[in-house]
């Protein structure tokens, strides 16, 4: 006969370890601090706020040490020198607050116990209040307060328990003619204390995760807009690749009505690169659909180019933006993405000038210099201090450009300039031009196709 399954521990079991395990939480809580050593606000940017927290610890040690000693030995007849004691131990410890509070618990707590097993040795006056002396019972109050604002949860609550627990057994042990009002005012004005530090820990811990959550909402956007850029670039550069493509596979299966008298070979090695060329057209369409976002069609114009600049400013130049255009006549043989480059780097500049600086004089400036392609955009400040159309800038715009310099293995340079005014500078390589001697291809014409 199977052996039934052994049941649940019997639930005293249960309850007993779950006591001990909270103990033992709770006593580790009160030996280990739940922090490093830092000091309260340092991470605060102003200086002054950093310093607060000692200033503070320090006007309190400086007010509790002579005031604790004073109504030791005035009001409850403690001897000087053991007066002197007690107000330093129960009231030096306080300038601990600001970085090591648990710390400053350890010696004031039993500074206090101590100092309310003293005061029974006293006989008590009318307006005495035992255990805890009204200094004794503020001082304690402040640290609590400390305790709330840097440890956790578990560890106030196990200094409240210690707190409650060590009044309690000192009521017990009094004599019927002390005023013992003090051992459960502490414990609720403690907790009273301790709610509040609680609070304002966690509403501080709250505001820093929104900020890091921020900030890595931040990196978020940035890299999903790197992203859409490259997308976009990829997209734009299809038409270019795919009008390379179609013109090798429209000449490999030309080539054999062109080139009468091949041999067979030829013919087979004509057909092997038309078949590939078609193939990667393909490859190429399938990867535009993956970039492309759902429900985005194709752009069915040509791309733009630096045949396109006039237009564009002079477009910009009736929004309202006064633009000049330097362009080189000469630019020798500018590849298919350098021209789509400089061209949308220009877009995305005079577009930042008129979200910006709305009516700021710019200029624009396009030659070729030692093998490569130089565009720079300069605008100065705005005319008027008018509002920008868009009062903080998502970037968008430069990190477009960065990507396409970076495609076509350039570098780009943008800045503001002293005057108010903002530049961008890219320096894009263009082919080396082909020497004298050598023939320009001839593309095949219309009777040869």
């Amino acid at each position: 006969m199977p052996t039934p399954p052994a049941g649940p521990p019997p639930p005293a079991d249960g309850l007993l370890s779950a006591a001990r395990r909270n103990l033992r939480e709770l006593a580790h809580g009160l030996s280990h601090a739940s922090h490093p050593s830092t000091p309260l606000l340092a991470d605060a940017p102003k200086r002054w706020h950093r310093l607060l927290p000692y200033a503070v610890v320090l006007a309190l040690a400086a007010i509790f040490i002579p005031v604790t000693i004073t109504v030791l030995t005035s009001d409850y007849g403690v001897p000087g020198a053991v007066a002197g004691a007690l107000g330093v131990a129960q009231a030096a410890p306080l300038l601990m607050l600001a970085h090591r509070p648990l710390q400053a618990w350890w010696i004031i707590f039993p500074a206090d116990v101590v100092g309310a097993l003293v005061l029974l040795a006293h006989d008590p006056g009318r307006h005495d209040t035992w255990p805890w002396p009204p200094p004794t019972l503020v001082a304690y109050l402040f640290l609590l307060l400390a305790l709330g604002l840097r440890e956790t949860r578990r560890t106030v609550v196990a200094v409240w328990a210690m707190t409650a627990a060590a009044g309690a057994a000192l009521q017990l042990i009094a004599p019927a003619d002390r005023s013992t009002g003090s051992a459960l005012l502490l414990p609720v004005l403690g907790a009273v204390v301790l709610v509040i530090g609680g609070a304002v820990r966690e509403r501080g811990e709250a505001t820093r995760r929104l900020a890091e959550q921020e900030t890595i909402s931040e990196e978020e956007r940035a890299r999903r807009t790197l992203l859409e850029e490259r997308a976009r670039i990829a997209r734009e550069l299809h038409d270019v690749v795919a009008h390379h493509m179609s013109v090798i596979t429209v000449q490999a299966d030309s080539a054999p009505y062109r080139l009468p008298g091949l041999p067979e070979p030829a013919r087979e090695e004509f057909a092997s690169i038309a078949a590939a060329a078609r193939e990667s057209l393909g490859e190429m369409r399938r990867l535009l659909s993956v970039l492309r976002s759902d429900g985005t069609a194709g752009d069915r114009a040509p791309q733009p180019g630096l045949d396109r600049l006039q237009q564009l400013v002079e477009a910009t130049v009736r929004a309202g933006l006064p633009v000049e255009l330097s362009l080189a006549a000469e630019l020798g043989e500018v590849p298919p993405a350098v021209d789509l480059s400089a061209y949308r780097i220009v877009q995305e500049a005079l577009a930042n000038v008129v979200r910006h600086a709305p009516g700021a004089r710019t200029r624009v400036s396009v030659r070729a210099s030692r093998g490569h392609l130089d565009v720079l955009v300069v605008n100065g400040p705005a005319p008027k201090p008018t509002s920008p159309l868009e009062s903080a800038g998502t970037g968008h715009g430069l990190v477009g450009m960065r990507e396409r310099v970076r495609l076509t293995g350039g570098s780009l340079d943008t800045g503001p300039l002293p005057d108010g005014g903002f530049r961008v500078a890219a320096r894009m390589p263009l082919p080396p031009a082909a020497p004298p001697s050598a023939s320009p291809s001839v593309p095949p014409s219309p009777e040869d196709l």
